[in-house]
């Protein structure tokens, strides 16, 4: 059921979704907490979708909040969706002129009560999302570096404003990395006196998972320049040869372990709906990722690979 609210309030939206509840049969909430998209009318339709989907798994009520028209009068428009593509449910607010720099007055009367908030910035984030009206709000605050113009520039700024409770999708992208690099040192293993994440120009992934590995073994790690996709390297220098870790295409990865035969892993790239639904799972504060951005050398660009045996 999709109901079209023009020029109304924040009570007229919630009389609207009570009436819907009730045309639908008395559903009951059932949502485990409240997911805020702040968006553009240009990504609204993506990200609703990627929201909608990690609402599978995690029942919740989505408010889009969409900005737009800064010059024009205030006004509020509403577009609620219920018993659709989720269990939960999704309201799009458009907010015209000035309203639309008072979202966080919106956007309160419209949160379930008594569950956890989440805001999520599938573009351009703030610099200091906790200090933002919407951010304030949340307990657990989703950036994407990747999605921005500069993605280290933008890495540094939220390393400098960290807050508990902040996260970004270039950590997320990490996750199948880490457990795989994990479960690769977890085995006996020569000394690590060296290390290398090779990936395309711009992958904050590849920065954060080469902090995060220099935390770990107490040795450098470089982060150098690949064709891509993504992070298609990790290698690792021992007295014994190299352990490497190589995935060309973005799906599945080669294990070349010195003196043994090569294993291949299953490492496919993850589409947002996924990263979102992971976020989701957790809503405390991560404290490794917290230590990974502080730990994080942003201050130099990503080296070109220094070994003619680099894959490309």
């Amino acid at each position: 059921m999709t109901i079209d609210l023009t020029d109304t309030t924040t009570g007229a939206i919630d009389h609207a979704l009570n009436e819907a509840r009730r045309r639908l049969g008395g559903m009951t909430l059932g949502m485990v907490l409240t997911l805020i998209v702040v968006t553009d009318e240009a990504a609204q339709y993506d990200a609703i979708r990627a929201a909608n989907q990690a609402a599978r798994e995690h029942p919740c009520r989505i408010l889009a909040v969409i900005a737009r028209k800064p010059k024009a009068d205030s006004r509020l428009d509403a577009e609620i969706r219920v018993g659709e593509s989720s269990p939960g449910e999704t309201i799009v607010l458009r907010m015209y002129g000035p309203l639309g720099q008072h979202a966080d007055s919106v956007v309160a009367p419209l949160l379930v009560p008594d569950v956890p908030v989440v805001t999520w910035w599938p573009d351009e984030a703030p610099e200091i999302p906790a200090r933002h009206p919407l951010g304030a709000l949340a307990q657990r605050r989703v950036t994407d570096t990747a999605a921005a113009e500069s993605p280290r520039a933008m890495l540094a700024n939220l390393a400098a404003g960290y807050r508990p409770g902040d996260t970004d999708f270039g950590w997320t992208r990490a996750t199948p990395w880490r457990s795989l690099l994990a479960a690769t040192l977890d085995q006996p293993h020569p000394p690590v006196t060296a290390g290398e994440i090779a990936a395309e120009e711009g992958n904050p992934a590849a920065d954060l998972i080469a902090a995060w590995l220099s935390l770990r073994l107490s040795a450098p790690v470089s982060r150098t320049v690949s064709a891509g996709p993504g992070i298609t390297a990790a290698v690792f220098t021992t007295p014994e040869g190299d352990i490497k870790i190589t995935r060309a295409d973005g799906r599945t990865a080669t294990l070349a372990w010195p003196g043994r035969t090569d294993r291949m892993v299953a490492l496919h790239r993850r589409d947002t709906a996924e990263l979102l639904a992971e976020e989701l799972r957790r809503l405390d504060p991560d404290e490794v990722y917290a230590e990974t951005l502080e730990h994080a050398d942003l201050s130099a660009p990503a080296e070109l690979p220094r070994r003619t045996n680099a894959p490309a």
